[in-house]
Formats: structure tokens, sequence, C-alpha cells
């Protein structure tokens, strides 16, 4: 897949680098900590400088994160009640106030979270999900998404631009730290499914 990224990038230059970053934000599996250091590091090689490779990649961010805020719209806080309403879902503890409730917090206090997260690997393309569900203020989502983006991008692709052919060692880097971030990620999730299965799954299994 490097190989894939590097020669599409040495062939397209910025328009590359903004493509490629629209993708991974649409398709997070696909690795931004591989994609902005070997940007930075094309900068030293070719005729590309680091602010115009900045500025590409953080439009190809914002342009994806607004493709997950609008799948959120699609997901409205009633479409989504309506389907944690059902049965199997009760039965699996869920209410649809559940999710009124998440949406009312997101709006009162958690629209933070999309700037902070968008420095987060992982999480960075999939906050824009719950922002679109919660209608969260385009102009502010804009500006939220486009200042952490630009904190991520900017440090990834300096530090390829710094590292020049060693470029792959901050590739490596990043993504141990992206791998950290996943296993706190999936330990938290398994904490929180045993929480809801003792509070919510067999108080509602006994009532049956």
């Amino acid at each position: 897949m490097e190989e894939l990224f590097f020669d599409f990038i040495d062939q397209f230059g910025y328009f590359a680098v903004g493509a490629l970053i629209f993708i991974e934000n649409v398709f997070p599996p696909i690795p931004s900590e591989v994609i902005l250091p070997l940007s930075g590091f094309f900068t030293t090689s070719t005729d590309m400088v680091l602010p115009l490779v900045i500025i590409s990649a953080t439009a190809g961010s914002v342009l994806g994160a607004y493709i997950l805020y609008g799948i959120g719209y699609v997901l409205s806080r009633e479409r989504l009640m309506r389907f944690f309403d059902t049965r199997p879902m009760r039965l699996l503890g869920f209410k649809g106030t559940d999710i009124s409730s998440a949406v009312d917090w997101f709006d009162r206090k958690g629209q933070i979270t999309v700037l902070i997260c968008r420095c987060i690997p992982v999480v960075r393309s999939l906050i824009s999900i719950p922002a679109g569900t919660a209608r969260m203020n385009p102009v502010k989502f804009t500006l939220f998404t486009l200042v952490g983006s630009a904190v991520w991008n900017t440090i990834l692709c300096s530090l390829g631009a710094a590292a020049g052919s060693a470029w792959e060692t901050v590739s490596e880097q990043a993504e141990w730290v992206s791998d950290v971030v996943k296993y706190v990620i999936i330990a938290a999730i398994v904490v929180i499914a045993i929480v809801w299965i003792v509070k919510r799954i067999i108080p509602n299994l006994k009532k049956q």
C-alpha cells in the first residue's frame, strides 16, 4: 500500500495528498499515519512545499469529515430513538431516551470533542457522525474540524519532512501510538459492555 501511495503522490502531488486524506477520513482504516509523513518527505525530494502539503491534507480532512457528518445527519435523533425503542434493542438494555440524552449532552458539552478528537487516532474521523446526528452548527463544525485537522496534519507532515528519507520511522512511531489508542478503546468498550450487561441486560431478562 505504501508503494501505491508513493506513486500516487509522486504523480499527482498536492491533489493526491488531499484525495488520500479525504478517503482516509471516510474510510478510517486507511492510515493517515503513513500518508502524512510520506507527504512531508516529498517536500524534501520534489518541488512540493510543506505549507501547501498541509493545506491540501487539511482540505481533504474537512471534506471527508462532511461525508460522515452527513451520515450522522441522516441518522437523526428521531430515527435512532425509534430504532432503540424496538423490542430487540430494549432486550439489550437500550431505550430511545438513551439516544435523546446522549444528543442533549453533545449539544451542551460535547461539541468541543470534535476539536479534541481530530487530534486522536482512530476516533478522529468517526467523531463527525455524532456531530451530524446532533445537528451541530455547520460553521462551528467546520471550524473545529479545520483547526483539529490542521494540528494533526502539521505535526505528521512536518515530522515526515524533518525525517526525510527516514520518514517511515515517523510512520512506524505514529502507527504504534495509534495501536495503543486502539487497545485502550477496546479495553474501555469491554469494561462498558460488562457494566451494561450487569446493569441493563440481566435485569431486563429477569423481568421477562
